[in-house]
């Protein structure tokens, strides 16, 4: 599994939720998945989606996709096929505002924890992005920032705000990470998944926002406030590691455009004469 995992180019964390979700129901049944019967699965699998508020963000839909995944890998295509089908999200993300933002960035007592949120929102980060980043990955010098191995194992360039170059620089000569720009209590020296995340609440609650909102919802507004300020939505595809423009297309549904009224391009061509 980890080498079709590595050959498709999806990410470590990928194969860890299935793999996780594999030993989980084997050994609820204290065997390998396709020894257990067809009825012993839609019954497990009905109790995670009765005991979850929202089955297609939780255990129920991670279950499935590495059922489904595990199957495959096994021949046993006819068994994933079985599995029920998980209906597609049609919410829209929520954005956090300007104000919002600006109190949640303040909210934090430590330099390091405001340095965080604000280097995610600014460069659009994923939260594993995040964590990946080492010092040498910003260039102060080009405005640069260097995310590598990303989702898709891909990597790619984003801008460095100069009002984030400066935080940073500050951030650089007061914290002194070694190697990852956050260090963490991680066993390789990186800050924590579970630490960004609780990191997330405690700010919300200190600038009192109300709002369904996690981490990840600096990377919807970070998107959303681009196309906004005119940045054109291919661009913002390539800034976010979109794999497809469609996917960012979820963006223009939330943003506040200023609509153009229909007409020729001949009438503007020649404006001036009129």
């Amino acid at each position: 599994m980890q080498q079709q995992v590595i050959l498709k180019g999806q990410s470590h964390s990928t194969l860890s939720n299935y793999i996780r979700k594999i030993a989980q129901i084997s050994l609820h049944f204290g065997c390998l998945p396709e020894k257990i019967s067809d009825d012993e699965i839609n019954e497990y699998l009905t109790s995670l989606a009765i005991d979850s508020r929202s089955p297609s963000r939780s255990g129920f839909k991670h279950m499935v996709y590495g059922l489904r995944y595990y199957f495959r890998h096994v021949g046993k295509t006819d068994l994933a096929i079985k599995l029920p089908s998980l209906k597609k999200e049609a919410t829209l993300p929520v954005i956090l505002n300007r104000s919002e933002l600006k109190a949640l960035f303040k909210a934090p007592k430590l330099l390091k924890h405001r340095i965080i949120l604000t280097l995610i929102y600014s460069a659009g980060l994923r939260r594993q992005e995040a964590i990946n980043l080492k010092v040498p990955d910003i260039d102060f010098e080009r405005h640069t920032i260097h995310i590598r191995k990303s989702k898709y194992l891909k990597d790619r360039i984003v801008p460095l705000s100069y009002y984030m170059s400066r935080g940073l620089k500050k951030y650089l000569e007061v914290e002194k990470p070694h190697d990852y720009l956050f260090n963490g209590k991680e066993a390789d020296g990186r800050y924590s998944i579970n630490g960004l995340s609780w990191l997330m609440r405690e700010a919300l609650k200190r600038a009192g926002i109300k709002k369904g909102v996690n981490l990840h919802s600096l990377r919807h507004s970070y998107a959303t406030h681009l196309l906004e300020e005119g940045v054109n939505i291919v661009t913002v595809k390539e800034l976010l590691g979109h794999a497809d423009v469609t996917t960012t297309m979820i963006y223009l549904h939330v943003a506040r455009l200023d609509v153009i009224k229909a007409h020729s391009p001949l009438d503007t061509l020649y404006k001036e004469a009129l």
